[in-house]
């Protein structure tokens, strides 16, 4: 179990990018033949060829798409990869399965790689999903008994037999990624890659595809590298995480340090006082920006603790939203996160039925939550505004601010209990011969 299965050195990869020149406009084929003119009595001349190569060096730069890594993972690890956008995770796991080269450095992997990085992953788009099954089991060296034994296993995880032998092309992407992962996971491979491609499919068997994959590190001894955004997902299948930041190697230790790290330099900073309007126009933030949050405020009833929010109480947002024309929204929310990205809270008017007018221009949309079930310390806040019928993100804030939960002072009870959420209960005593005692716990 404590073999080396992976073992990167010095691991770089960079790119070439072009810049455009400025007042760059396409040529007409009379211009090209014109230029071409020139250019021949250009390189007649070696100063003109000197001046060329300075002005083509000048619109190219060298990108490190990942820098000097080094790290080992051993047999039966499961190891996230977290990092922002650009962190270099995608560019890594393709140099790790061997579909792109490193500029330096070295990997060393024991054992055979399977890997799923994107929907499509290995299969060819003409054949039926039977013959990609195996297909894939042929790229990963496996014999057509081997791949036959497994065979039922593959169709009943993926849940497409009704579609077996229909050509993959016409699957849809939760097709696509069933059947994608069903034969990765089950062709046995010493190490198995994911990337955020599972965020495909819907949450069930996203939940499916956790469970296999500690399946197959606990009870197969594999090891599985697992890349996601979504923190709780890699809270709960990896042992370890790699953190990176633009290329380079950040932390490699076990998950809920680097998991800590990696939110806290994740604009997870700012703490905002409560009854006071917050600009929100620096914040990271998706969307297509038609309807946009520019300040919110929020603030309890409780004068006498400055208004902050307090455990069971009564909390209010109002939310300043911009808008680009008239619209109707069907998916407005305030949510709430601990500090280990897991949400708490989901805030969201889709589960009151209710839909939200706004005017061209600048609204105030107030939205209280009644109770909040939160024990003392700091939570991270995210907005959402979309059109729910047509799947249309206007504008998603996963980190606007942070406000801290109070817990107010009271004489007639000692120390409060430990745990994130509060709740309501009862406890009733009764002699044990009493057969008829009907305990209620909680309500």
């Amino acid at each position: 179990m404590a073999d080396t299965v992976i073992k990167v050195e010095n691991l770089s990869k960079s790119y070439v990018l072009s810049h455009q020149q400025e007042g760059y406009r396409y040529k007409a084929l009379r211009d090209v033949m014109v230029d071409g003119a020139k250019s021949i009595a250009k390189t007649l001349n070696p100063f003109n060829q000197n001046a060329k190569r300075k002005t083509q060096n000048s619109n190219r730069e060298e990108f490190w798409a990942v820098k000097d890594l080094s790290f080992e993972i051993k047999q039966g690890d499961r190891v996230g990869i977290l990092g922002r956008n650009g962190a270099g995770k995608s560019t890594l796991l393709k140099l790790l399965s061997r579909i792109t080269e490193p500029t330096h450095g070295s990997i060393e992997i024991t054992g055979r790689v399977a890997s799923l990085l994107e929907v499509g992953t290995g299969f060819h788009p003409e054949l039926t999903g039977r013959e990609n099954i195996y297909l894939n089991g042929a790229i990963l060296g496996m014999e057509r008994q081997h791949i036959k034994r497994k065979f039922d296993e593959i169709v009943d995880f993926a849940e497409i037999e009704k579609f077996l032998d229909t050509p993959v092309k016409r699957y849809s992407s939760g097709m696509y990624v069933r059947l994608a992962f069903s034969v990765a996971a089950h062709l046995e491979p010493d190490v198995l890659i994911v990337d955020e491609v599972l965020a495909v499919g819907d949450a069930n068997f996203q939940k499916k595809c956790l469970g296999k994959m500690q399946e197959v590190s606990n009870d197969q001894a594999r090891t599985v590298i697992f890349v996601s955004h979504n923190i709780e997902a890699i809270q709960r299948l990896c042992s370890k995480c790699l953190l990176l930041n633009k290329g380079q190697l950040i932390n490699y230790d076990n998950t809920n340090s680097v998991i800590t790290q990696y939110l806290s330099s994740n604009s997870y900073s700012y703490q905002a006082l409560p009854n006071e309007w917050i600009n929100l126009s620096n914040v990271t933030r998706n969307g297509n920006g038609q309807a946009r949050f520019i300040s919110v405020k929020y603030r309890s009833s409780k004068k006498d603790i400055s208004f902050n929010a307090y455990s069971n109480g009564e909390l209010e947002f109002l939310l300043n939203i911009e808008s680009d024309s008239s619209r109707n929204i069907g998916s407005l929310a305030v949510v709430v996160y601990n500090h280990f990205g897991i949400k708490l809270v989901n805030a969201d008017i889709v589960s009151l039925g209710q839909i939200i007018s706004l005017q061209q221009g600048e609204n105030i949309v107030q939205l209280n939550i009644e109770k909040l079930h939160l024990k003392s310390g700091t939570y991270v806040i995210g907005l959402w505004l979309s059109d729910s019928s047509f799947h249309t993100i206007f504008d998603y804030i996963e980190s606007a601010f942070e406000i801290e939960v109070v817990e107010l002072p009271s004489e007639e009870f000692g120390i409060a209990c430990d745990g994130l959420v509060t709740c309501n209960f009862q406890v009733f005593s009764a002699p044990i011969a009493d057969s008829n005692l009907n305990l209620k716990t909680y309500k």
